[in-house]
């Protein structure tokens, strides 16, 4: 009986390996972390879609070194489900078609142009990016073959998802279209809890009455 194969046997057999993580942290800070919980959590409570929140993409199978982890990004018409990370090939050819970057102070314009580069070329449809330092939001929609930036002076609201972002107060807001706001996870947590708070109330007042509310 032959013993077991390292972990990393694949590798050695020669099999193309796509890590599930780039070894780089998910946040430089915790306004970053907090705007990638914020835009996953209600994204993902909007759509019926797959949304990733610091998610490794890879575009192109057997060019594993060809990848990119947006802060957020939106797959329509992928089903939701866990994945280690986003194979296109295996998604019938479907690229991200909204993605989300925070621009930290630890990046620089380099790195942004890189990426802007990066979803231009692999099909992403709209790109936004909110830029920490200089309290600006940038929006880019493809138009052809190209992403082209559009204006946000007076906010934007997304073609795809129907959802409005502006800068308020030098901090990124977005609604959904109903007008709701998005909420942080505390915030969600919070208004769940009173709603259940309320629901529990009007059973207790409907079972003072006599009435099975479970009927």
């Amino acid at each position: 009986m032959s013993s077991p194969l390292p972990a990393d046997a694949a590798q050695w057999s020669g099999a193309i390996v796509y890590p599930d993580s780039d070894g780089q942290p998910m946040a430089d800070n915790t306004e970053q972390f907090e705007f990638i919980q914020t835009f996953q959590g209600n994204l993902d409570a909007l759509l019926k879609d797959f949304v990733a929140g610091d998610h490794l993409w890879y575009p192109v199978q057997g060019q594993p070194d060809i990848r990119v982890a947006p802060d957020v990004y939106v797959a329509l018409g992928r089903p939701k489900g866990h994945r280690g990370s986003y194979k296109q090939w295996e998604e019938d050819d479907t690229p991200p078609h909204v993605v989300f970057e925070w621009w930290s102070p630890n990046s620089d314009f380099p790195q942004h142009a890189q990426k802007l580069r990066f979803y231009d070329r692999y099909g992403v449809q709209e790109f936004y990016a909110f830029d920490q330092i200089r309290h600006a939001f940038s929006a880019f929609i493809r138009q052809g073959d190209q992403l082209e930036a559009v204006s946000t002076e007076d906010g934007f609201t997304s073609p795809l998802l129907g959802v409005r972002f502006a800068v308020v107060d030098g901090h990124l807001k977005a609604w959904h279209p109903d007008g709701r706001p998005f909420l942080s996870m505390v915030e969600m947590d919070a208004a769940r809890a009173q709603a259940q708070a309320r629901a529990d109330t009007l059973a207790a007042q409907l079972r003072e009455l006599g009435i099975d509310p479970q009927a």
